[in-house]
């Protein structure tokens, strides 16, 4: 996972979102990541970068056997500090911002998971 921080050039310009790129080896790894409660769909991002909750960020994601990468903007909506107890990864929640892109994004993810979306194992989150 590779991160490039908030950036401001000023007192008078915007913060950039900051720019994760997450690439999912497998469909189990994408099953723990996947975060199909939200609206829009979302993913976990491990992460030690502190976050706040409401932190805009844009996404390079690629799916297991795909050599694309979806690009989707987001917001932080879960954190995963360290030290959880139950030896939970830290990172992020990533839900997907309203746009064309994530509702496809969303689709593709969870065709890749079919069944094991509804089987109940231990995600990232919940």
């Amino acid at each position: 996972m590779q991160e490039n921080g908030p950036r401001t050039d000023g007192p008078n310009t915007e913060v950039r979102p900051t720019v994760l790129s997450l690439n999912v080896a497998n469909v189990s790894a994408l099953y723990a990541a996947f975060m199909p409660f939200l609206r829009r769909g979302g993913v976990f991002v491990p992460t030690t970068k502190h976050y706040d909750l409401g932190d805009e960020v844009f996404l390079l994601l690629q799916l297991p056997d795909e050599t694309e990468r979806f690009s989707v903007s987001g917001s932080v909506v879960w954190i995963t500090p360290s030290g959880v107890p139950g030896n939970r990864v830290q990172g992020i929640g990533v839900h997907f911002a309203e746009s064309e892109s994530s509702e496809q994004l969303r689709v593709r993810i969870e065709r890749k998971l079919g069944a094991l979306l509804g089987s109940g194992r231990t995600t990232h989150t919940l």
